[in-house]
């Protein structure tokens, strides 16, 4: 394989050699069996400073004892941090494809970090060059043509505070904390959604620097680019740039409300007998089984788009009978800053489809966790599991076209995620293991309760590593594979981590 990578550098890089010849960069060939070697022997180092070296003053290199290299290799959870051999915080697109260059050169491992919101073990950490997306953290906003464009270092409370103070909003996540740019390359839900689609269906354009290092703005005239880049994760090229549809965002309420021991079952019953209903797309809502310390809980968020909900909409939920209930009212910024992410030193997701959240389902999902945290909790006392139930109205697909993910439009699959947390190192491939059993469980919950769940997708930016491609992106794979055949014919985006085609 790397015989063909060095064939002809002229060929592989041609939008480099223009866009770069006048900054003096010497891309001549060099033999590549000495850089793989030198990159077998893990002398990352040396890439580094070749890196160093190459990039314009916009961009910078970091190493470890600095103030900013600590910032680029963290993550939100710690058993994703890895330490890098250096991090680099390009400026400019083009710096980016210097960057690819490089690291295509010598075969060098590197991940991509925008806010550091994935937990999966490699997937935006390296131990060879960690690349920050920080310095992309542009907003800019265009009110006549309806649009705004947003950096992909950012995140998304960084987005609704600039934005939400001049009544505008986009569709975007729901957590504080998330970074802009996974959270689009997976797809994309948002309390938003039943109004307007997934993230991916309200974006007009995306700028990406492709593994050949050519800067390119794509639209959905780049049918395949277009559609594999809407769910494709990190396949195709670092992508810089999104632009967004806007809308008016007004005031928000939001009710988060918590149920232990006896008010349980009366909880999930009242709220299974609310989502069989249609509603108003303007509210959105999501529940929770939890497993905490030995006890087992339920908790809903309910959300509205505006000053108040209809009357009637929330009055029978909110009159059960709860051991916590708070409502917010005002910003749509404070209400996902009031919604941090569950932590431990050490965490993973995964996700677990569904057609509907009845009783039953929820009543699973109860024993379930009661079960498996009682076992795991003797490995480590800290153990905290989360079942996320992410109710959707049925027709939210029909606002976008064809992509990646969903691999099916013609039916909406909620996208249900388990979270396990825990803080010893050394109860990791337990904890895989039960997770992948707990997620087996309730999906077979499903499967009782009626639902056709055999070919249903699995959530990307949910799915625990390991998870095939074909259960998230079903009959797209082939597809996928021969757009990134096109566009990385030397698999230079295989030298980071994720779900790779």
């Amino acid at each position: 394989m790397l015989r063909a990578v060095f064939l002809g550098c002229a060929l592989i890089f041609p939008a480099l050699l223009t866009t770069t010849a006048q900054r003096q960069v010497d891309f001549s060939c060099v033999d590549p069996t000495e850089h793989a070697q030198t990159t077998l022997a893990h002398d990352y180092r040396l890439v580094c400073e070749a890196i160093a070296t190459s990039v314009s003053p916009a961009s910078q290199v970091f190493y470890p004892g600095s103030p900013e290299f600590k910032i680029d290799i963290s993550h939100w959870i710690n058993s994703t941090t890895e330490e890098s051999a250096c991090s680099v915080r390009p400026g400019t697109p083009e710096d980016i494809g210097l960057i690819l260059h490089e690291l295509a050169l010598t075969r060098t491992p590197f991940a991509v970090r925008c806010s550091g919101h994935n937990p999966n073990p490699g997937f935006s950490a390296t131990p060879g060059v960690q690349i920050s997306m920080i310095r992309f953290n542009d907003i800019v906003l265009r009110e006549k043509l309806g649009t705004v464009d947003i950096g992909a270092g950012l995140t998304w409370t960084e987005v609704y505070s600039y934005l939400v103070p001049k009544g505008l909003n986009v569709v975007g996540g729901r957590l504080n904390g998330v970074g802009v740019g996974g959270f689009i390359l997976g797809g994309g839900y948002s309390w938003k959604t039943n109004k307007y689609g997934l993230t991916i269906d309200t974006l007009t354009a995306m700028q990406i620097v492709l593994p050949n290092g050519q800067v390119k703005e794509v639209t959905e005239r780049d049918e395949d680019l277009w559609f594999a880049l809407k769910g494709g994760l990190n396949n195709y090229g670092i992508v810089t740039r999104f632009t967004f549809k806007t809308h008016q965002q007004t005031d928000v309420w939001a009710a988060m409300m918590g149920f232990v021991g006896d008010q349980i079952r009366p909880a999930y019953t009242a709220f299974a007998d609310f989502l069989a209903e249609e509603h108003d797309r303007t509210a959105s809502q999501l529940g929770q089984i939890f497993y905490d310390h030995g006890t087992v809980g339920f908790s809903i968020v309910l959300f509205y788009d505006g000053p108040e909900p209809p009357a009637g909409l929330y009055d029978h939920l909110l009159s059960l009978p709860n051991a916590s209930k708070s409502i917010i009212k005002g910003d749509f910024v404070q209400f996902v800053m009031s919604l941090p992410p569950p932590i431990r030193k050490r965490g993973w997701f995964d996700g677990i489809p569904m057609l509907h959240y009845t009783a039953p389902v929820m009543k699973a999902g109860i024993d379930d966790l009661q079960a498996w945290g009682d076992k795991l909790s003797k490995h480590d006392k800290d153990i905290l599991i989360f079942f996320s139930l992410d109710p959707f109205e049925h027709d939210i697909l029909r606002h976008g076209g064809p992509s990646a993910y969903p691999p099916d439009r013609s039916r909406t699959i909620l996208p249900s995620s388990l979270y396990f947390g825990w803080n010893d190192k050394g109860h990791d491939q337990v904890m895989y293991k039960e997770m992948r059993a707990l997620s087996n469980s309730l999906l077979e919950a499903g499967i009782k309760d009626g639902q056709d769940l055999k070919h249903a997708a699995h959530y990307t930016n949910y799915a625990l590593y390991g998870t095939p491609l074909e259960q998230m992106y079903g009959n797209n794979v082939e597809r996928l594979r021969k757009i990134k055949e096109k566009y990385d014919p030397f698999r230079t985006m295989d030298l980071t981590g994720g779900f790779k085609f």
